[in-house]
């Protein structure tokens, strides 16, 4: 889509270039046909970050926060303060007796966080000379707390003061965090998820305590991934491609997979090697989920895992043609990815016609090569085929316009899809229909006032 604009794009880096998923310029599902470029940062853009319903805050390696108008495109403010790289951004609604305000929270390589008015683009505090650079940070809204994770977990109220912290990390350090139920905590840090349950003072004479209170050690690798799932559970996946589904209460394994354990056996179509699979083609990039499936990007590829199966239901074990970054389910069943390659595909689940009674138990196989294969002992799974639910994952969309990697997208109200990458651009994706009858609306109302004039 708008390769006639802005001309063609090879695949960045050392990769080869697929033409089984070339989808072409004829893309009738695809509403995304209007581009806007918007320029303000001078290196990699990493991160986007929804403020409401018409305002976002872009960041990266240049250390600003640029704040801009999803509809117009406007630059709102620009936020200056770091010295180094942004690491981390969230947003931090901050409620006082008056009323409530949205404000950003942002962390950088210069050991500093800062919180800034989204209205106004003012800093309105700030915390520096921390122990080590901050890789992660968390919100607890119902609580009025943030943590910061790094070499150190701090946990800090609204007015960037420190209630408690942790033991210092020698190591790597923390490099994701996620909220649990009951006042806990979960942090990934290199092969281990640490649980952390934060003590809340029952009277002023008491202070704030953080206490871990278990490690998990289930996996073989570093974790890449941490992720909320529901109120029941959260998964975890490592550098290895081992995807673990957690109980949140408990915190035992609901499901263990390694996904690409059975890949080459599994796809028919691909011809036998005798090699293992390169570290890169395993590593597990980015986990989502909708409370019914997990979207994994591993390498290269795209796998959907049912939570209610759990098994993988569908993958493109090629999807883009370099490491997939980013991925979304969206309500309409849609999925978006984006990749190394600079582009940004849309997916569509689609249910294939029943098997015959009498099809090859290999042909099954295919198909369900991620069933558990660790689980608790009184854990019962649905099996067979009353419960395997056939599925392709079909290309649906193309979006080329970046020159260099993609490293993440934000939408908007199913008209507006955000994309950031190393080409220091950020560009809005728009649904051209839409946009030409807001303007066809808009010529017809100043014609309207000016009296046809």
């Amino acid at each position: 889509m708008l390769r006639w604009l802005l001309g063609g794009r090879e695949a960045q880096g050392p990769v080869e270039k697929t033409t089984v998923l070339f989808i072409g310029e004829e893309q009738p599902k695809n509403l995304y046909t209007e581009l806007q470029v918007l320029k303000g940062h001078f290196d990699m853009v990493r991160f986007l970050v929804r403020i409401d319903d018409f305002r976002f805050a872009s960041a990266g390696d240049d250390g600003i926060v640029l704040l801009w108008n999803v509809q117009t495109g406007e630059r709102l403010h620009e936020l200056r303060g770091h010295s180094q790289q942004i690491t981390a951004i969230t947003r931090f609604q901050k409620h006082s007796a008056e009323s409530s305000c949205p404000m950003i929270l942002s962390a950088s390589s210069d050991r500093s966080v800062s919180l800034w008015d989204a209205d106004t683009g003012s800093r309105v505090q700030t915390v520096t000379d921390l122990h080590s650079s901050v890789k992660c940070l968390l919100v607890l809204e119902r609580l009025d707390l943030w943590l910061s994770g790094g070499n150190v977990l701090c946990v800090w109220n609204r007015n960037f003061e420190l209630l408690c912290k942790t033991e210092v990390f020698n190591d790597a350090g923390i490099t994701a965090i996620i909220e649990l139920p009951k006042n806990c905590i979960a942090a990934a840090m290199d092969k281990e998820l640490i649980i952390y349950r934060l003590k809340v003072p029952a009277s002023e004479s008491e202070s704030w305590e953080i206490q871990e209170v278990k490690r998990l050690s289930d996996h073989q690798d570093s974790v890449r991934a941490l992720i909320s799932v529901n109120d029941q559970a959260f998964a975890s996946g490592s550098h290895v491609g081992e995807l673990i589904v957690w109980d949140s209460l408990d915190w035992t394994i609901q499901s263990y997979e390694r996904v690409f354990g059975d890949t080459a056996q599994a796809d028919l179509q691909s011809e036998i090697k005798l090699i293992s699979p390169k570290q890169n083609e395993m590593s597990i990039q980015h986990l989502t989920s909708d409370g019914e499936y997990i979207i994994a990007a591993i390498g290269s590829g795209i796998y959907v895992y049912s939570l209610l199966t759990k098994n993988v239901i569908v993958y493109r074990k090629t999807a883009h043609d370099s490491d997939v970054l980013h991925t979304l389910k969206l309500p309409n069943g849609q999925l978006i990815s984006c990749s190394e390659d600079g582009s940004v595909r849309f997916w569509v689940l689609q249910d294939l016609p029943p098997p015959a009674e009498h099809a090859s138990s290999a042909f099954f196989g295919m198909w369900g090569f991620g069933r558990a294969n660790k689980q608790p002992p009184n854990q019962q799974v649905k099996k067979g085929a009353d419960c395997l639910v056939l599925r392709s994952l079909e290309l649906t969309g193309d979006l080329i316009g970046h020159s260099g990697a993609v490293q993440m997208f934000l939408p908007f109200n199913d008209s507006v899809l955000v994309t950031c990458s190393t080409d220091h651009l950020i560009m809005l994706w728009k649904d051209g229909e839409r946009e030409s009858r807001l303007r066809s609306l808009d010529l017809f109302n100043k014609l309207e006032q000016n009296k046809g004039l």
